[in-house]
């Protein structure tokens, strides 16, 4: 669920989401009963930085109330620890946290020239990583590849439960991913990260298609991002820019998921360019598994 577009960092390889404003508390409670009235497992609750909005604790105790097992942030880790510690009290139990730098130095320069942001983020990760799961996402560009490796190391040091690794939209090169960390000690504590090193070592991509590879998204039936009353394909789709599927306003979920339904029918994402350019390797691998069970069953 993207609560905001509003941020208090200026990331270089962020772009944005101009378009969408802020979800009221009702709006935002009303689609989280909706999907609990489907069967909802895991929520997320990004934007923008969702510790800016107002009503994120409340909105925190009422996904634990109705039982949500996995209830994550994805945050810049700027915000004061007072308040992360709110959130994990509320049952926030999964923290995602962005962490592009090694240095003080790389680190504000990535997050827009604040100086002192990466200090604060790296004491944030270094506590709220006492308290639960928690992953850093390093997006990657011209400015920092070369400490990749080093980033990784800075990382696991402050106890991390996994570390992400991701190109930015624009700077989508496989090429340059080349003598990654191959620590068995590292990549055995941290499967997600793992999974991607042997996906560049294999010299894939962490997006795009293959002309081999399943044009069917299944993933939209147990995946969804709500975004100013909308529901989109996917995070990536919504993103960049791509159409909503529909509103999710006064609809039951199950109306939400048959729209979803008629479009996977009618859609092949060989044919779209922003799921054919961006689509992440790990959705793609799901839709590939499902395609062969569904032809293979």
């Amino acid at each position: 669920m993207i609560l905001t577009a509003r941020c208090n960092f200026r990331c270089s390889y962020c772009r944005g989401l101009k378009s969408y404003k802020d979800m009221s508390y009702r709006d935002a409670e009303d689609v989280v009963q909706k999907w609990v009235d489907g069967g909802l497992k895991n929520i997320r609750f990004s934007g923008g930085e969702p510790t800016l909005w107002d009503g994120l604790i409340e909105l925190v105790k009422f996904s634990k109330l109705n039982k949500i097992k996995r209830i994550a942030i994805s945050t810049n880790g700027y915000s004061d620890i007072t308040l992360y510690k709110k959130l994990y009290d509320a049952g926030v139990n999964d923290f995602s946290i962005s962490l592009d730098a090694c240095c003080s130095s790389v680190g504000d320069m990535m997050a827009g020239g604040i100086e002192g942001s990466w200090k604060k983020v790296v004491e944030n990760i270094k506590i709220i990583s006492t308290w639960t799961y928690v992953t850093v996402g390093i997006v990657l560009n011209n400015k920092n590849i070369n400490e990749l490796n080093d980033i990784i190391y800075f990382s696991d040091s402050l106890g991390v439960s996994d570390i992400r690794i991701l190109s930015s939209v624009q700077w989508n090169d496989k090429s340059k991913f080349v003598n990654l960390c191959n620590d068995k000690n590292i990549l055995e504590k941290h499967p997600i990260l793992k999974y991607r090193v042997n996906n560049f070592n294999k010299g894939r991509n962490v997006r795009g298609l293959l002309n081999t590879d399943c044009g069917t998204c299944m993933l939209m039936m147990d995946d969804m991002v709500v975004s100013d009353n909308k529901h989109y394909p996917c995070i990536i789709y919504m993103r960049e820019n791509g159409n909503e599927i529909a509103t999710v306003k006064n609809k039951t979920i199950q109306e939400i998921r048959e729209e979803r339904y008629d479009f996977i029918k009618y859609h092949n994402s060989h044919n779209d360019n922003i799921c054919k350019n961006n689509c992440l390797d790990v959705c793609i691998d799901y839709n590939n598994k499902v395609n062969y069970f569904r032809n293979n069953s």
